[in-house]
């Protein structure tokens, strides 16, 4: 008998197709988010083995609901959304799409950087709102990006990436991360190791690359953005509790930072509600992997990651994987 399986989005035809012929498969046909209390119905009801989830929270009452499960394969890098702790007692595995997505991220936290630097979201409404009558001298005068200090807190893949395209702006490269990188990695980048205050205090624009935990709950608050230039920006594409965002809005209502640009919310998609009359910030709606071809390999490999674990293989990507010892 084929294993049930539930996807909580529609995801690409090429991967239903994937699953569909090794599983039973079942999906929320909506591009909608499916409730725990749903979700938790759904896996004790209709006795799902595995879990494609995008978007999804998937809560200690769902785990203890899904008595048949086997596999939860998150279709994101990020796995706050699933309660792991959970998972491992029962000794399912979870899996996440790790190393398709960290470029494609990169290109969108380097996109609101410049976009919030060289003000293209403001010149952009001035003309939309017929605002533009003559070329003026001191019209909406931004800041340089080349050689200036790219400050990256988390030098995983994404930051990275990030640090590549630093270099190819001629910025200096400061970090801060858990772990210090490999000394031919710092070559390769031209990163220098700094301790967090330090960052905050000599970076010219402050990029974020952290997982959400525990300690990196409210990393950013009103202290670290007290250390920070008044011509600085703060840039935020990993998630968004990972900045408190009552206290960004007041740094950027007064100007105690130039700008920031964000594409993840403290309460998406709730956003705080000073910032959208904000000039000096760019709001994007969580995209950072928002292309075709990386949402396609993600997918494709939270299909490939679902697939080894119902076939008693340890998935590419497992994140708790002291469930196979």
């Amino acid at each position: 008998m084929r294993p049930r399986i539930f996807i909580t989005r529609p995801l690409p035809a090429p991967t239903l197709d994937r699953l569909r012929a090794g599983c039973e498969v079942e999906l929320n046909p909506e591009d909608r988010p499916v409730a725990p209390a749903q979700l938790a119905e759904i896996c004790a009801e209709r006795r799902i083995e595995g879990l494609v989830v995008c978007g999804a929270r998937v809560t200690e009452q769902v785990v203890e609901a899904a008595t048949y499960l086997r596999v939860v394969s998150n279709v994101g890098v990020g796995y706050d959304n699933v309660d792991v702790a959970a998972c491992t007692r029962r000794r399912i595995p979870v899996t996440n799409t790790a190393g398709v997505l960290e470029e494609t991220t990169a290109d969108l936290a380097f996109a609101l950087l410049m976009a919030a630097a060289r003000r293209v979201a403001e010149g952009d409404r001035y003309v939309r709102e017929g605002r533009w009558e003559q070329w003026q001298w001191s019209l909406l005068w931004g800041a340089d990006i080349h050689h200036q200090t790219l400050g990256i807190y988390g030098l995983g893949s994404i930051g990275r990436a990030m640090a590549r395209r630093g270099r190819g702006f001629c910025m200096g490269i400061l970090y801060h991360s858990r772990r210090r990188a490999d000394a031919a990695v710092e070559a390769e980048l031209g990163a220098t190791l700094v301790d967090r205050d330090t960052l905050f205090h000599e970076s010219d624009f402050v990029s974020l690359h952290v997982p959400l935990t525990p300690e990196t709950h409210h990393l950013v608050a009103a202290r670290e953005l007290s250390l920070m230039k008044p011509t600085a920006f703060l840039i935020n594409t990993a998630r968004g509790k990972v900045v408190d965002e009552e206290a960004l809005a007041a740094a950027l209502e007064s100007g105690r930072i130039a700008g920031a640009g964000l594409d993840v919310f403290e309460n998406e998609p709730r956003v705080h509600p000073a910032l959208p009359g904000l000039p000096n910030v760019v709001l994007a709606p969580h995209i950072g992997s928002a292309t075709l071809a990386t949402r396609s390999r993600m997918a494709a490999l939270a299909a490939e990651n679902l697939l080894a674990a119902l076939a008693g293989r340890r998935p590419p990507n497992v994140v708790n994987p002291e469930v196979f010892s």
